[in-house]
């Protein structure tokens, strides 16, 4: 959420940035600055009202003392006025407090300047490239097809328990599964990052704090009796797990790593983006999570990117890294580095993981601070990555790494899976 300073000092700064991230409601600027007006000036009545009251209180008994009970007894009366203000100002107060908050969180949170102007995917920033391309001949095959000849995964299996998008690994693909998992927590652990296992599902206040509410509804799975969202992300539990908290600076930066399953509803996908693993409903993904002190956060940032970008290079698959531009990016995000690695059969790259700084925007929701060395309480950032999302990138270990005789395995998944191949 953006801090309501920034609207009373540079409203232009807001709505460029708001212009870049292609924001449809600009105007909405204007309606929060009025709201925050009308009620810095009801708190000034009402501040006035209550000092106003104060002083009459101890007059009336100063006069009651001096037998002029006619003078305290008008006072009183104005007092009794003033007190019936009073409340009708409280509720006047409230009622702006909410539409105040309920205005700020629809809007996003403004790009970093660095980021550069653009509506679609095709105009963000190719920042490095890296990896060999494999030259698999004609006789490659997609994924989904040597899912099927290997038996790994069972997408109709899937859609008989749930429905489309809820693939069974099954056999060699459940292994898979579990030693990419378990590579990328030891690999996180390794760097530093502190294991945590989150709930999978969250409350309403935990989804609003990482600026899923009310920007994503739509693409959650609601559990709509007790109140619960299942997770999109682990970044939503784990980074509330400093949710109005006070950190020690010293002990900043905070560094978590979590592996979850993951749920997201994906409404309006179809075609080629769904086929095979590219798209489904439910995944399992390990994320890194970083608090960070403000003035270190962008320094933190490339220290993420590289992080994950040497995860990508150990898998020995051809990537990409892209900076975003301001259309492209997520509701939350300040900057954003997305990985893509190539899809050999496919002939198309694959997004695996983001790495996004969220600077205070969702610190400021969920009111994760620290106190300097002065003193001052201060919003720490936020940060967090995907490292890494499995389906697609299962999906391209499957299709590079294919030859007559099976699947070969990169080295460092060998001690992982029990076998350097798939067959």
């Amino acid at each position: 959420m953006l801090p309501i300073q920034l609207f009373r000092t540079n409203k232009e700064l807001i709505l460029e940035g708001l212009r870049k991230k292609n924001f449809k409601e600009p105007e909405l600027v204007d309606k929060i600055i009025s709201l925050d007006e009308r009620r810095r000036a009801l708190q000034v009545e009402n501040d006035n009202l209550a000092a106003s009251v104060n002083s009459a209180s101890k007059n009336i008994g100063q006069l009651m003392a001096k037998g002029e009970k006619d003078k305290a007894d008008e006072m009183k009366r104005v007092v009794a006025m003033n007190k019936d203000r009073g409340r009708e100002i409280s509720d006047q107060l409230n009622a702006l407090e909410t539409e105040l908050h309920d205005t700020l969180v629809l809007l996003p949170n403004l790009p970093h300047s660095s980021v550069a102007t653009g509506k679609t995917p095709e105009d963000n920033e190719v920042v490095r490239t890296g990896g060999n391309m494999p030259d698999l001949g004609d006789n490659k095959l997609p994924h989904w097809e040597l899912m099927e000849k290997y038996k790994l995964v069972d997408l109709e299996l899937g859609n008989k328990i749930t429905g489309s998008g809820f693939p069974v690994f099954m056999g060699q693909g459940a292994r898979l599964q579990r030693a990419l998992i378990n590579y990328f927590l030891n690999y996180n652990t390794g760097a530093g990052y502190k294991e945590v296992c989150p709930p999978f599902m969250v409350n309403e206040a935990s989804a609003y704090g990482t600026g899923q509410l009310p920007d994503k509804e739509g693409q959650m799975y609601h559990v709509t009796v007790d109140g619960f969202y299942l997770i999109p992300t682990a970044e939503v539990p784990v980074t509330n797990i400093y949710r109005d908290t006070i950190i020690p600076e010293q002990e900043l930066p905070v560094k978590m790593t979590a592996y979850s399953p993951c749920f997201r509803r994906e409404a309006g996908s179809y075609g080629k983006d769904v086929r095979g693993l590219n798209r489904v409903h439910q995944f399992d993904k390990v994320e890194v999570v970083q608090l960070a002190h403000p003035a270190k956060s962008y320094d933190t940032l490339e220290d993420m990117v590289r992080h994950v970008e040497l995860l990508v290079q150990n898998l020995g698959l051809p990537y990409r890294i892209l900076r975003l531009c301001g259309g492209d990016m997520s509701f939350a995000s300040a900057l954003t580095y997305d990985f893509e690695v190539y899809s050999a059969a496919q002939e198309r790259w694959l997004e695996v993981s983001s790495v996004s700084n969220f600077e205070s925007f969702q610190t400021n929701r969920m009111k994760i601070r620290f106190k300097d060395g002065n003193g001052k309480t201060q919003l720490a950032h936020s940060l967090n990555g995907s490292s890494l999302a499995l389906p697609r990138i299962i999906a391209c270990l499957l299709e590079n790494n294919q030859a007559a005789d099976g699947i070969r395995l990169p080295e460092v998944l060998v001690a992982y899976f029990g076998k350097e191949m798939i067959s």
